[in-house]
């Protein structure tokens, strides 16, 4: 990890005209979300190839966007080199075609190395996951998101869930900075993000930041997020089964109501009964969904663990209703 990169003063951020493609990427931003998974060999190495493959795979089926080595591409279990090394061949795979942002996580001076690194490695934007451990109050988020925003030229999502959960004011406040963008939920208060957003809306920010469902399984809470404002989600299922995935993002986007609910209904509800089975299932069960359709991306790493051979078998038969009922659709 490199250590002679020294955390900028807010002064010291660089001129985002000079550096930033000329369409922001508030606007580059759209289209189904895919949260690729990393892969290792049998080893527990590493597997790039296989890596670039399976985001390739997904950009070829119609991803909107790429966000490498967040929670489903186990941020946490990666080494700095290798969070590096994912985030290039991910930049390199969509060359352009969509944006690639990449997950940084932990207190603030480690977030900034790897912001540093994601940097370096070509991605467009990053997603700041919350800091590690400790629960800090408002003024100790609002400093964290700050002074890594300042520490980068890449523009930056922050992720509200566990220990990282905001008031409308700190939300305001965060939206105000230049390099801060959007906001990702993953704490699923509905009321608290109808307060959020109208308080971004009153200070007259609502245009240039977004807002994501970024629940487990979102596509179960995608009606009541709609209903918000909030269309953009990140869709693990579109991991292992893109075919389900865009099947229910184009109902729910064009309000076909009957197919929503046959894909809620038959698979995604069964697929939450699933995951809630499972500690860990969240990431666990989307890689052996990737296994399942024949890619071979390996186990996950510790501290998360396998899911059950009887789980994975369910997995695959919910796989196959899924897409029925996604062929059913189109």
């Amino acid at each position: 990890m490199p250590s002679s990169r020294p955390m900028s003063q807010p002064s010291s951020r660089p001129d985002p005209t000079s550096i930033r493609p000329v369409r922001p990427l508030t606007e580059r931003v759209g289209g189904l979300l895919f949260f690729p998974v990393t892969a290792f060999a049998p080893d527990g190495s590493l597997d790039l190839d296989v890596f670039r493959t399976h985001v390739r795979d997904g950009i070829e089926a119609g991803a909107g966007a790429v966000f490498a080595c967040c929670g489903t591409g186990e941020f946490h279990a990666l080494a700095p080199e290798e969070f590096r090394d994912c985030v290039a061949v991910a930049a390199e795979e969509a060359d352009g075609r969509v944006p690639v942002l990449a997950g940084v996580g932990y207190g603030t001076a480690l977030a900034a190395e790897f912001a540093a690194l994601a940097e370096e490695a070509g991605a467009d934007g990053l997603l700041a996951m919350p800091p590690y451990l400790v629960v800090p109050d408002q003024e100790g988020l609002l400093r964290h998101y700050t002074a890594l925003a300042e520490a980068t030229s890449l523009d930056l999502v922050v992720y509200q869930r566990d220990n990282a959960v905001f008031t409308p004011g700190t939300v305001v406040e965060l939206a105000r900075h230049p390099g801060i963008v959007g906001l990702k939920d993953g704490y699923g208060d509905s009321g608290l993000m109808q307060r959020v957003i109208t308080a971004v809306r009153r200070a007259g920010l609502e245009r240039d930041f977004l807002y994501f469902n970024g629940l487990p399984t979102a596509e179960l809470t995608g009606l009541s997020y709609r209903s918000l404002g909030v269309l953009l989600y990140s869709s693990a299922v579109f991991c292992f089964a893109p075919e389900i995935a865009l099947a229910f993002h184009k109902a729910l986007d064009s309000g076909d109501d009957a197919t929503v609910h046959a894909l809620l209904d038959g698979f995604y509800v069964p697929l939450v009964e699933l995951r809630d089975q499972g500690k860990g299932y969240a990431v666990s069960l989307v890689k052996a969904g990737v296994r399942l359709r024949g890619l071979e991306v390996g186990e996950v790493r510790p501290p998360l663990a396998e899911p059950a051979p009887a789980h994975v078998k369910e997995l695959a038969a919910l796989i196959e209703r899924g897409l029925e009922l996604a062929g059913a659709a189109r």
